[in-house]
């Protein structure tokens, strides 16, 4: 199936099906996401902007949230 296909059977989508398949995607992405961090974390490709929170924690200049 092509991204078209799948684009013109979500256009035909009731109201409440498309809502549930919204859900159902922003879950998906976000753990497309999550899987993604944990990679580059692993792969050491955030080092240095852990490293830059890091000083800047150790600085005084984080802000709690």
């Amino acid at each position: 199936m092509s991204v078209k296909e799948i684009e013109r059977a979500i256009m035909r989508l009731p109201a409440p099906d498309f809502g549930e398949l919204r859900e159902w995607f922003e879950d998906y992405a976000a753990q497309m996401w999550d899987k993604q961090i944990e990679k580059d974390l692993k792969a050491g490709r955030l080092d240095a902007l852990l490293a830059e929170v890091d000083q800047e924690y150790e600085a005084g200049l984080g802000q709690p949230l």
